[in-house]
């Protein structure tokens, strides 16, 4: 595999990554007591001659926005590469990375690879240590540094990675159905979010 080939491929996982990432999760059937989407599951799509299977997790603030995406990404075909990658806000401070701690043991640190707008992706290569340390795990710390140079540590659940990982992925009517549903639920939340900042801001200049 070339160099070119790589780094193309390296971008195609980014985007297919963060988009498969974003294409998760479940809304409750009460509107007004909607829960942010969360669990792992696997997806399972084909780009030209690579097949990509994705076994992924978020977490969502009440605002809709991402605060932690966790993403296992194993590519078969012309190119052959496993990849774990780990998205937060942006704003962080890059030398530290993330740091990547399961059940309270040694911290393991990931380096950033991109930082776009929105997010920051830390990327390190997938290895089956990794998976084991996650099939025997309770839960994930993923710690990164804001700007202000304030950790910030999210924990993820790692109920249900070994049925994710080991199981089938979704089919892809389940997974277009799944992202309608999240985009309902971030856009709900955001204006939500909005609408109580106005509220607030409004309450503040009458009270002046």
């Amino acid at each position: 595999m070339t160099k070119e080939i790589s780094n193309a491929c390296r971008a195609s996982l980014v985007a297919a990554g963060v988009a498969g990432i974003l294409a998760s999760g479940v809304l409750a059937a009460n509107a007004q007591q909607q829960q942010p989407p969360e669990g792992w599951y696997k997806a399972c799509t084909k780009q030209e001659d690579v097949d990509i299977c994705n076994v992924q997790n978020i977490v969502i603030a009440e605002s809709g926005q991402l605060i932690t995406a966790v993403s296992m990404l194993t590519l078969e075909g012309q190119v052959n590469q496993r990849v774990f990658q780990v998205t937060v806000p942006s704003g962080r401070a890059i030398p530290p990375g993330i740091g990547m701690q399961i059940d309270g043991g040694q911290t393991r640190q990931l380096e950033y690879v991109v930082c776009l707008p929105d997010r920051c992706i830390a990327e390190a290569p997938l290895d089956d240590n990794v998976v084991a340390s996650f099939k025997r795990g309770q839960a994930l710390t993923l710690t990164s540094v804001n700007f202000q140079n304030q950790q910030s540590p999210v924990q993820v659940s790692l109920a249900g990675f070994t049925a994710a990982f080991d199981g089938e992925p979704m089919q892809q009517s389940d997974l277009e159905a799944r992202q309608r549903q999240l985009q309902d639920y971030v856009s709900r939340n955001t204006e939500d979010f909005q609408r109580r900042l106005q509220e607030e801001q409004q309450r503040s200049l009458e009270a002046e």
